[in-house]
This record gives C-alpha cells, sequence and structure tokens, in this order.
C-alpha cells in the first residue's frame, strides 16, 4: 500500500495555491520576458524562475515526493528572503518587481508565508 500524497486532504490546498502561484508567475514573466526584457532582466529572470520553482513544488506535493519538495522549499524561501531583502536595500537595481520583491508584497506577502506553510505541512505529514 503506498502512502498517500502530500496533495491529498488539506494539501490540495497547498497543491492549488502553488498550482496558482505557477500559473501567475509563469504568465507574468513570459509576458514581461518576450515584451521587455531589455527594461529589467534580472527582475524578469527572477520571476521565470520562481515560476519554475513553483511548478516543481506543485508536482513534488502532487506526486508525494517529499525530499523534492521540501528542497524546493528551501529554494523559495531562500529567495524570498534574498530578494526580498535585496529589494528593499537596493531598490534601483529592481527597476521592476519580481514575484518575490518585497518580500512579495505585489502577491499580498503571500510568497513569503508559502514556504512557512509548506514547511509545515511537510513536516507534519511524517
Amino acid at each position: 500500500m503506498t502512502a498517500p500524497s502530500l496533495g491529498s486532504g488539506p494539501g490540495r490546498a497547498l497543491v492549488a495555491v502553488y498550482g496558482l502561484f505557477a500559473l501567475a508567475a509563469g504568465a507574468r514573466a513570459t509576458v514581461q520576458i518576450i515584451t521587455r526584457f531589455g527594461e529589467a532582466p534580472l527582475a524578469y529572470s527572477l520571476s521565470a524562475f520562481a515560476a519554475l520553482v513553483y511548478i516543481l513544488l506543485t508536482v513534488a506535493l502532487i506526486r508525494g515526493a517529499r525530499t523534492l519538495a521540501l528542497a524546493a522549499l528551501g529554494v523559495e524561501l531562500a529567495g524570498v528572503l534574498l530578494i526580498g531583502t535585496a529589494s528593499v536595500l537596493d531598490p534601483a537595481a529592481f527597476p521592476e518587481a519580481t514575484v518575490w520583491s518585497v518580500y512579495g508584497k505585489g502577491y499580498l506577502f503571500i510568497p513569503l508565508v508559502l514556504p512557512f506553510v509548506g514547511l509545515y505541512w511537510l513536516l507534519r505529514r511524517r
């Protein structure tokens, strides 16, 4: 018998949020990269990277890949904290917002809270 997916039960809400963020960040980054990449290549590339992390987390949670999900959550948390801090300390380096700028301010700070919720869910499901 296989263990239930990390994305089952209440974890479905977490999967849904990560899926939504993957879609939102990916669509935003794609449009920005295609239409005006030269204006803020770092910011747009970081948004695309965030979208890839969200996609990876969505898939890892659905498949029950705990180790991969934990690693991706670590990358997400580090990204939010590092990019958030850098964007506060040196706003000129980020002429356009990324998903993780100012700790996810443009997304109601959900990117800051989400990795903690994900870590809680994963560690609670041992």
